[in-house]
């Protein structure tokens, strides 16, 4: 039951941390689009007024005309609409869903004892350095090198070390699904404390600035400018590390931390291509193109870096045997279809499911609704369990039990055998 209830928390926080970082990351992207693509006034009355940039869009059935002020309107309007709520509710559901999908059972989902074998308690304190010591270190590289001359790429170039260490030890420290996940959202804590320390304090001393007649500063508008950007960077590498749960040959891969690493920085180079594509439609830029042809070239390298070693073919299917319930023939040796690679009988396989996975799917526990504890069972979800335990060896979770490789290739043998159930 406990189960139960904790898919349900799993599927509604997922839910809502969707929705609302649609809506932060759809803003974020927005406004960078606004900032990129503005012109200056052309109406007298505009310039007049202190606005430094314009924009006509069409949308929807209807013109659109907004303008931008360099440093604060003439005049505070009565009704202003504030940027934050999608940020922070962004991060308040997803910090929700890691607690439920990994904090929760973090010695299931947290952590892989072949690489660190601590007490979940240290491995959650230490997943929850990793968002603290992250921003820290993040947000004193901004303050120390981002005013200097050439501060963006200085603070570029150190962010993108903390970045590539962070994944390093988190690859070498948790299981990698967690592992990646937790980059990410280390990565997307910092954009929301961007959002909570840096860029609303701003705005709300400039408006403070504005009721009480004095001189605004134009320092608020330029550190907010500039940590605004520093998210939409970090956006298509924070989406590739929460995606990756789903891609198993990803975060499994050996070098895993150089996964992540690749993947993240083939997204900060494609992000930066369509930031400056909307000024160099208007001449302001240099051409966009050759940051999305590295891009796609690293994604490329990976792919063909990653690829799997190629597998002779099997003889004999297991899916018509399957869809009938039929175990295949024996052949004149009793070695049945899967050959001469070993034993195919249940007896065999039932130890190893008995031992490594009876625990999470039998009479007492039934993960996702999932027993294997009789023959007709394991017949049953044979898929399943071919999937997850042989192709992408997600099953043990973590390998928590420790089920070998040879224990990994008897179950390939018996589900490429028709999943018998008998002898």
């Amino acid at each position: 039951m406990e189960s139960y209830f904790l898919d349900w928390a799993n599927l509604l926080l997922r839910w809502v941390h969707v929705i609302t970082a649609i809506a932060w990351i759809g803003s974020s992207f927005y406004f960078v689009f606004l900032d990129s693509s503005l012109t200056p006034p052309e109406d007298e009355d505009l310039k007049k007024q202190g606005v430094s940039g314009e924009l006509w869009a069409v949308h929807g059935g209807g013109f659109y005309h907004p303008v931008k002020f360099a440093v604060s309107p003439p005049k505070l309007p009565g009704h202003l609409h504030w940027f934050f709520w999608e940020s922070y509710s962004t991060w308040i559901s997803g910090f929700a869903l890691f607690t439920v999908s990994y904090l929760y059972s973090a010695s299931t989902y947290l952590i892989d004892k072949s690489r660190m074998d601590w007490a979940p308690a240290t491995a959650i304190a230490v997943a929850l350095a990793f968002f603290v010591v992250f921003w820290l270190l993040y947000d004193a590289i901004c303050r120390i090198f981002g005013q200097r001359k050439n501060g963006d790429a200085i603070v570029g170039a150190l962010v993108f070390v903390l970045v590539c260490i962070a994944s390093w030890l988190a690859c070498h420290w948790f299981a990698g699904r967690a592992a990646f996940l937790l980059v990410g959202a280390m990565i997307a804590t910092a954009m929301s404390a961007n959002v909570f320390f840096w860029i609303i304090p701003g705005q709300r001393t400039v408006i403070a600035q504005i009721k009480a007649g004095e001189p605004v500063d134009p320092i608020h508008g330029k550190r907010g400018k500039q940590r605004s950007v520093h998210n939409t960077y970090f956006t298509l590498p924070v989406l590739f590390a929460m995606l990756s749960n789903h891609y198993s040959f990803t975060w499994s891969h050996p070098q895993n931390w150089l996964v992540l690493i690749l993947m993240m920085f083939a997204g900060a180079a494609i992000r930066q291509f369509f930031v400056m594509r909307h000024g160099y439609k208007l001449g302001r830029n240099g051409n966009p193109l050759p940051y999305a042809l590295v891009g796609v070239a690293v994604i490329v390298g990976a792919i063909a870096w990653m690829r799997p070693a190629p597998v002779a073919a099997v003889a004999a299917v297991a899916t018509p045997a399957l869809a009938t319930g039929v175990a295949p023939v024996l052949g004149a040796t009793g070695e049945g279809a899967a050959g001469a690679g070993g034993q195919t009988d249940f007896k065999s396989v039932q130890a190893v499911l008995e031992q490594r996975c009876y625990m999470c799917h039998g009479e007492q526990v039934q993960m996702k609704n999932l027993r294997l504890d009789s023959p007709a069972l394991a017949q049953q979800h044979a898929q399943a369990v071919y999937q997850q335990v042989v192709v992408q060896k997600l099953m043990p979770m973590n390998n928590a039990t420790g089920m070998t490789d040879a224990e990994r290739a008897l179950v390939k043998r018996w589900f490429e055998a028709g999943a018998p159930t008998g002898p």
